[in-house]
């Protein structure tokens, strides 16, 4: 009877450790390196990402990874900007933000949500730098 028992609980251990294998080895890290697109630019490493938008900047920290169908949230924070000379008051670090998205090849769609405002989507590639128009 207690042999039963022990080569039942055995069994249930094994199977879930084959199971939270298995979703590990399915999530992937984004790839490192430049990902640009229309008004975005983020340079990934292999713990965190920095974003600058034309009048923003962001940061997402690690882990940076997406699931098996290449989607992703993250998040991160988020500053905006604005033109003219920084103010010596100025000391934001931003405000938590949401990154959402999909990676399908070297194409990234980026969604970005910051507290109650609306959602803002970007497309990037792999390998491209991204088409900013800064702030003045």
């Amino acid at each position: 009877m207690f042999y039963q028992k022990s080569t039942a609980a055995l069994v249930i251990v094994v199977l879930s450790v084959f199971t939270v294998t298995a979703k590990i080895q399915k999530m992937k890290h984004i790839a490192t390196g430049l990902w640009g697109g229309q008004h975005i630019s983020m340079n990934v490493s292999s713990k965190s990402a920095t974003i600058e938008y034309d009048c923003a900047t962001g940061v997402i920290n690690g882990p940076l990874v997406v699931d098996a169908d290449g989607s992703f949230k993250l998040h991160g924070t988020h500053r905006p900007e604005r033109g003219g000379p920084v103010r010596a008051d100025e000391t934001s670090s931003g405000e938590p933000a949401i990154y959402t998205g999909t990676i399908k090849g070297n194409t990234m769609t980026l969604t970005l949500k910051v507290g109650d405002s609306d959602e803002e989507t970007f497309t990037l590639e792999k390998g491209q730098p991204g088409d900013l128009v800064k702030c003045k």
